[in-house]
């Protein structure tokens, strides 16, 4: 699974960016706000957009979590 290392929303309030100017300079959608919120992934195009904003790679972002083996699967 990945998911995000960091809470992107706090990021982007701590360099001046909060949800009303987000929408306001229509810089993420509504849904693209919800996604962040739900700790869902942004598609590649908003990804770009929160790495640009708080200048950060992907990897500084987001991680890697495997998934746990189906033990049921296994016996």
């Amino acid at each position: 699974m990945i998911k995000y290392k960091i809470d992107i929303i706090h990021a982007l309030k701590s360099i001046g960016y909060s949800t009303y100017k987000i929408r306001k300079e229509k810089i993420f959608t509504e849904g693209q706000l919800q996604q962040i919120r739900d700790n869902k992934l942004l598609t590649q195009d908003a990804l770009n957009k929160v790495c640009t904003l708080l200048n950060v790679q992907p990897g500084d972002i987001l991680e890697f979590i495997p998934d746990e083996p189906d033990r049921s699967q296994a016996e």
